[in-house]
């Protein structure tokens, strides 16, 4: 039942309610207490008129969320979690958003010129204002990178902070984050989520929009490159890593190509992609690998994930990457402390936003005050890696206590320089939903610099804001029980609607889909098969069900016609043959083939076809990824079971013929589909469509080919061997025929690109119209054994033959007769 909004009045009274409750338990420094609460208070009116209640709003703001598609996965788990948003924003006055945003600004530059010093000419160190050590004792100092000069000049392009407002107001720097910030991409999730929520906010406060930053970072990047109109890739670990779903959304929105190390190939100082029409150039990548892994070549030998040779083409200026390998040495807590001594002698002035207090121990005096005020500073490692005396990473030093705290001060003796100690930080609070009760919570902000086309630095309205779970004051993180929250920048003057999208004059019309890598070909490809193949095992599950486990007497099928069927099943690796055709043992084999995690069952393929789905999102409507990532049906009936798998496969089907657009991923999809339909087809004729069949095994054979409607309103009189052959293998016009199969693939391959221009047929084209043509002029009767054997292994060379000149094949030669460089 659909909720009643509230009235003007009643919105007005609960938003009333909440404030004054809140109010009474908020602690000082809240951002709503010491806040005007005129925003707030508009802010809670327009959640009060689209919710009942603040349960309702959470729940709102989640399912937006989830439609959106956002999600995230923790290290060393397999599936993602829902994003966890919460319906009521930050909100931050544009006059105090002005300060932040002013230093932010100025800590770029000055981390900017550090890292152009520290790879230069290093005279930071030199004249003593950095300890050697601190560079020299950083993981992240990548020594191959010293003395590169990056295209255009600059070391870093996007650029984010993490912000603590203390109870007093004051905001500092709690991290730097330089080597692949994340959070960007969830910041713009979150307002979207926030912004189907609560709609008339962005009138009533005149929140600042963030298209305006993504658009300026965009054209910062295209305006280093050397062509006009550049290729630009996002570069990702892959699908595992635990944001890969903020950089699917980011490449989308942003127009990226979204590439994996593999998908690269570096070539006489250039980059290229490798996609279906060969190589193809790449002008800039936006870096989200750890740098240390870019180049096996040039920086650790061990990456799987790098591109060798990238590291050339950087230096021959003819890449972009951003940000430039090696900036995260700055990353390290041990930089804070020198942050204040940086500020004075680069840029001549102190920092705006000022960060933690942070005490190296490398040096003598530093050590001897961590250690006298152990109890009162957190301790943390210096450079990023757990040291030995604090294997849990960063501890308050009064929790640290007995032989652990003995382990950690005989460890600072030996290694002081892995050690820093940062005060305690304690947070001010926001509102957040917790239950049905707007409490108070602690929370950080990351803010997001970017360099814009100009070459000046533009910051993002707004941010990434974590909030924390518990009610105690300590700095947060993104983890298990947390919230994010959208950050609204308001104020009195109107704002411009602006988006990514382009004035309507602005472009000239294509058709062409770009770019279309290899690997992701691929993906769809083997989407199609799988997709394909799970539902034709189910098919042959239900007709095993339905005709000789739960089915009446009358519609038994015989022995033989199970055993075929059961062989089949058990051929395709779904289950092993059972002992026996019993009813019950034939129950075991088919919830095995069904459902078995073990085998190649539809539960196994459905979940590589998931694993397929959540590597191409990007490409994907959510709606197709939602029903890819959709929990095995838990029905109690096996059969119920089936049905609810058989109408899923039905939606994604309709969702594949009729929304996805007829570009190249689309056609490599249904070569997929169509290769492997036509193989099961094969299969089903040769097992069930030879000599001798019986009605039983032609009536298996029209289920199998979901054909028995077709054939009854043709041959009302009966089952005919050559009449059921005829409409199954050969008719063109049934989408379920082989004949129809032969004819799709020989037609999506005319429609791929080619990498000669001489007009002549390529393998896999020539192939596909060598099978066709032989099947256009069988007969029924000439379909034995022998030819529908042949016929499946043709398929399966095709199938090869389109792998080999398309997708990824490891180390081939990157030259390849007729490859074409653009």
């Amino acid at each position: 039942m659909a909720t009643q909004a509230a009235s003007p009045f009643d919105a007005t009274r609960h938003a009333e309610g909440w404030i004054a409750a809140y109010r009474a338990a908020a602690p000082a420094g809240d951002m709503l207490a010491a806040a005007d609460p005129a925003p707030w208070q508009a802010m809670l009116e327009e959640l009060a008129t689209v919710a009942s209640d603040l349960d309702h709003a959470r729940e709102r703001v989640r399912r937006h969320a989830a439609d959106i598609g956002t999600g995230f996965r923790f290290i060393g788990e397999a599936d993602e979690r829902p994003w966890p948003v919460s319906p009521v924003p930050l909100l931050i006055p544009a006059t105090e958003w002005a300060g932040i945003a002013a230093g932010a600004i100025q800590r770029a530059e000055l981390i900017e010129r550090v890292v152009a010093d520290l790879y230069g000419s290093a005279r930071l160190v030199s004249g003593g204002v950095l300890p050697a050590a601190l560079i020299a004792g950083s993981p992240q100092f990548l020594r191959p990178m010293a003395g590169l000069t990056p295209p255009g000049g600059f070391h870093l392009h996007f650029i984010a902070f993490d912000l603590a407002r203390g109870p007093s107001g004051e905001w500092r720097v709690l991290a730097d984050h330089l080597r692949a910030p994340a959070g960007a991409g969830y910041a713009l999730e979150n307002r979207l989520a926030v912004g189907r929520t609560l709609g008339g906010l962005q009138a009533k406060l005149n929140i600042q929009r963030h298209a305006p930053f993504f658009a300026a970072f965009r054209a910062g990047i295209a305006a280093l490159c050397r062509r006009s109109e550049p290729r630009i890739g996002l570069l990702t670990p892959g699908r595992y890593n635990p944001t890969y779903p903020e950089q699917a959304h980011l490449a989308r929105y942003l127009g990226l190509l979204l590439v994996e190390g593999a998908d690269l190939a570096a070539l006489e100082g250039k980059l290229y992609v490798r996609t279906i029409a060969g190589l193809k150039r790449v002008d800039a990548l936006w870096c989200r690998p750890d740098p240390r892994l870019l180049d096996p070549l040039a920086l650790d030998s061990r990456s799987q994930i790098g591109v060798p040779g990238l590291i050339d083409a950087y230096e021959a200026g003819s890449v972009v990457l951003a940000n430039a390998p090696g900036a995260g040495v700055v990353e390290a807590r041990a930089f804070a402390a020198f942050m204040p001594a940086l500020a004075q002698a680069v840029l001549g002035e102190p920092l705006k936003l000022p960060n933690i207090a942070t005490w190296w121990c490398g040096g003598a005096r530093e050590r001897d005050h961590v250690e006298r005020e152990l109890d009162r500073l957190t301790i943390a490692p210096a450079f990023g890696p757990a040291p030995l005396g604090l294997p849990q990473g960063a501890t308050p030093g009064a929790a640290i206590t007995g032989e652990a705290r003995a382990a950690l001060l005989a460890d600072m003796a030996r290694r002081p320089q892995d050690y820093v100690g940062q005060e305690e930080v304690r947070l001010s609070t926001m509102p957040a939903v917790v239950g049905d009760d707007l409490v108070p919570r602690p929370f950080t902000l990351r803010v997001f610099v970017a360099r814009g086309a100009d070459g000046g630095w533009t910051v993002m309205p707004g941010g990434f804001g974590r909030i924390g779970e518990a009610p105690e004051t300590s700095a947060a993180a993104i983890g298990e029980g947390l919230w994010s929250a959208d950050v609204c920048v308001h104020g009195a003057d109107p704002v411009a609607p602006v988006s990514l999208l382009a004035a309507p004059d602005s472009l000239h019309v294509r058709r062409n889909p770009g770019t279309l890598p290899s690997r992701v070909a691929d993906n769809f490809f083997w989407l199609g098969r799988y997709l394909e193949r799970g539902e034709a095992l189910l098919g042959a599950i239900r007709v095993l069900m339905g005709h000789s486990i739960d089915a009446d007497g009358a519609a038994v099928l015989p022995p033989a016609t199970v055993a075929r069927l059961v062989g089949m099943i058990a051929g395709a690796g779904a289950a092993p043959y059972p002992d026996m055709l019993s009813r019950a043992a034939l129950t075991g084999f088919a919830r095995t083939a069904m459902e078995d995690p073990a085998t190649f069952s539809v539960r196994a393929i459905n979940r590589h076809a998931r694993s397929i789905g959540e590597a191409s999102r990007d490409r994907l409507s959510a709606d197709m990824v939602r029903l890819l990532e959709a929990p095995f049906p838990s029905q109690r009936g096996l059969m119920e079971r089936a049905g609810s798998l058989q109408r899923r496969y039905a939606a994604i089907a309709g969702l594949y013929a009729e929304h996805m657009v007829r570009n190249d991923s689309w056609r490599f999809h249904d070569l997929g589909r169509r290769i492997e339909r036509a193989i099961a087809i094969a299969r089903a004729l040769r097992l069930f469509g030879l000599a001798g069949a019986g009605s039983d095994d032609l009536s298996t054979l029209l289920d199998l080919a979901d054909s028995q409607i077709s054939y009854r309103q043709r041959y009302p009189s009966g089952l005919a061997r050559i009449a059921v052959v005829d409409l199954v293998a050969l008719d063109p016009n049934n989408p379920r025929a082989l004949a129809f199969q032969l004819d799709r693939i020989r037609q999506r391959l005319f429609q791929l690109p080619v990498l000669g221009d001489d007009e002549m047929a390529e393998p896999q084209q020539a192939q596909a119209t060598a099978l066709q043509a032989a099947l256009s002029i069988a007969t029924a009767a000439d379909l034995d054994a022998d030819a529908l054997g042949d016929i499946e292994r043709r398929l399966a060379a095709l199938s090869d033959a389109i792998a080999r000149r398309y997708f990824l094949q490891g180390a081939e030669p990157l030259r390849a007769v007729g490859l074409t460089l653009a």
